[in-house]
């Protein structure tokens, strides 16, 4: 059985915790932090219930969580370590100096980050080779996506290890096959919130119409097949090749009148009024409730369906 280290119970941590002793994996968590422990274990038990819908694993148990504030204790006999330190290159390095100091040298250590290179994460390693991206979507317990690759230094072997790992766990994984800031799925998202930023500073939408215009509209259908397949459904006998060609020439024109992201801070109050004035009749808690159970209900559906990846 692989022994699995959590490096870090933040949000992100403590989220990929709970998804392995879901999944019936032994595992050693580590944060400074004080307090940390008993945050962690108050987080996977309010979050249980929601892993429990998800399915458990026969071995499942929240009782093999073990927590360790002596991170040369906690990595020792680690065989996958999974680092959800802080999102800052610094503190990231100096964390990984630590952990190989701590563990075996050919445990596989995963980094969470959401959006520094494994390049810049590993460049001062001593076993470079051994460093991959495992960057998951929040809420990581619930979403299956996560994206793994290497830096220029490490090997396709751990890459390779790593995915089959996360694969045998009921996580999505996608590859990138080459660095990029941010990713796929970050940089998807930034593409969006670019546009709707603009959308709103230029008056033409409210915060609020923006996202009824995405979780009302596209956003159902990428739910379900993204925006490629999508795309092909739309076009008929000719699939996704008549649609380009035949939007082709709209979308590079539509493309050259796309906002780009504001460049001072100015926009974030006309941002945050708009959000604020939207929850004025919601409970934000309730509703954040209530998002996760409908994404278990999606997730559901689409185990039953044959046809939708």
């Amino acid at each position: 059985m692989t022994r699995i280290a959590i490096v870090g119970t933040g949000v992100i941590g403590a989220g990929w915790a709970t998804h392995f002793l879901a999944h019936g994996f032994d595992v050693i968590a580590t944060d400074p932090a004080e307090g940390a422990e008993s945050r962690l274990r108050r987080w996977i038990d309010e979050n249980w219930p929601v892993v429990e819908r998800l399915g458990l694993s026969d071995d499942a148990s929240r009782e093999r969580l073990v927590f360790m504030t002596d991170l040369t204790a906690a990595l020792r006999d680690a065989d996958f370590i999974q680092e959800s330190g802080p999102e800052r290159l610094d503190v990231k390095q100096a964390l990984i100096a630590d952990i190989e100091r701590a563990s075996k040298t050919d445990a596989i250590i995963a980094s969470s980050s959401s959006g520094l290179s494994v390049s810049e994460i590993q460049a001062h390693a001593q076993h470079p080779e051994r460093i991959v991206l495992g960057h998951p979507f929040n809420p990581s317990h619930i979403i299956p996506l996560v994206e793994v690759g290497g830096g220029r230094l490490t090997s396709t072997e751990y890459i390779d290890r790593a995915m089959t790992l996360y694969a045998s766990t009921g996580k999505k994984v996608v590859r990138i096959n080459q660095e990029v800031k941010g990713h796929i799925a970050n940089r998807l998202q930034a593409a969006i919130w670019q546009e709707a930023i603009s959308l709103v500073q230029r008056g033409i939408a409210s915060v609020e119409d923006v996202d009824t215009a995405i979780s009302y509209g596209p956003g159902l259908r990428w739910a379900l097949l993204g925006p490629f397949l999508n795309l092909h459904a739309s076009g008929g006998p000719g699939g996704i090749t008549h649609v380009l060609r035949h939007l082709g020439p709209a979308q590079r024109e539509w493309a050259r009148d796309l906002g780009t992201y504001p460049e001072m801070d100015d926009y974030i109050e006309l941002i945050a009024k708009g959000v604020q004035t939207k929850l004025q009749s919601h409970d934000f808690a309730e509703m954040i409730r209530q998002r996760d159970r409908l994404l278990i209900e999606l997730l559901e559906a689409k185990r039953e369906l044959s046809e939708i990846p």
